[in-house]
């Protein structure tokens, strides 16, 4: 039995622009690192994370930095949970469609695989519009036995 804390929550309100993408991962880091998640799955996290909170950014409140972005984080042994709040623009992500990763590279696009990756990196991923105007997108990962 490790000395980890089994059950916490942490919460991290920051204003919209990539400055702060560097806060946020160490925000995540830490509680990951708390958790008992490995190097390389931390790194998933964290790389969820970003993505999430970029596509906030850029298309929710379309770079403005004005805009709040709010990341609570509930770990209860095995589950690390990451709900992630905004009040920009509404999303749907039934419109994004999966990506044919040949066609991406053969074109070698760039960008756009936001969403891809954040669904092969966690474990649940789940988008909700709160009451409010609010956008919310929750990223789950389990910690292995």
């Amino acid at each position: 039995m490790n000395s980890y804390n089994k059950i916490f929550e942490k919460e991290l309100l920051i204003k919209s622009t990539t400055d702060n993408l560097a806060v946020i991962r160490d925000f995540i880091k830490s509680a990951a690192n708390q958790s008992g998640f490995s190097e390389d799955t931390t790194g998933k996290i964290i790389l969820a994370v970003d993505e999430a909170c970029t596509n906030i950014i850029k298309h929710a409140y379309k770079n403005s930095p004005e805009g709040n972005i709010i990341i609570k984080i509930k770990f209860n042994d095995p589950k690390f949970s990451i709900s992630i709040t905004d009040e920009g623009s509404h999303f749907d992500p039934n419109t994004v469609p999966e990506p044919n990763l040949r066609e991406y590279y053969k074109e070698k696009r760039v960008g756009g695989l936001g969403m891809f990756l954040i669904k092969k990196l966690m474990d649940e991923v789940n988008y909700s519009t709160l009451s409010g105007n609010k956008n919310q997108v929750i990223l789950v990962k389990y910690l292995p036995n």
